[in-house]
């Protein structure tokens, strides 16, 4: 099963074209506009490079932290599920529910 989420993660869904191991962040240049996100600018545009930084994934397992600010590059989203929904709408990756459960439960163990 893990493997098959692994490479889920790697492949259909697409996450690992900016988060890789081994923090599951993007190398180098990890700032994007909303655009690029799918999301406005508004948290980004608080800041002085008026960008969004690409999340680091690893140990999102550790709840107690992550839950108290939320997901995503601004913390819009309550839950990783909400996610992967509006990653599957905005890029149009057409996961089944299948794979949206099994990408939370391959996040929950990095």
């Amino acid at each position: 099963a893990a493997a098959g989420r692994q490479k889920l993660f790697n492949g259909t869904a697409k996450c690992a074209t900016r988060h890789v191991p081994p923090l599951f962040t993007e190398p180098g240049y990890n700032l994007h506009t909303g655009a690029e996100i799918g999301i406005d600018d508004f948290q980004a545009n608080r800041g002085p490079g008026h960008n969004y930084v690409t999340t680091v994934l690893r140990a999102l397992g550790d709840t107690n932290k992550i839950h108290k600010y939320g997901f995503y590059h601004d913390g819009r989203f309550a839950n990783l599920r909400q996610v992967f929904d509006h990653y599957d709408s905005f890029k149009g990756l057409k996961l089944s529910e299948q794979e949206k459960l099994d990408l939370i439960e391959f996040l929950k163990s990095l």
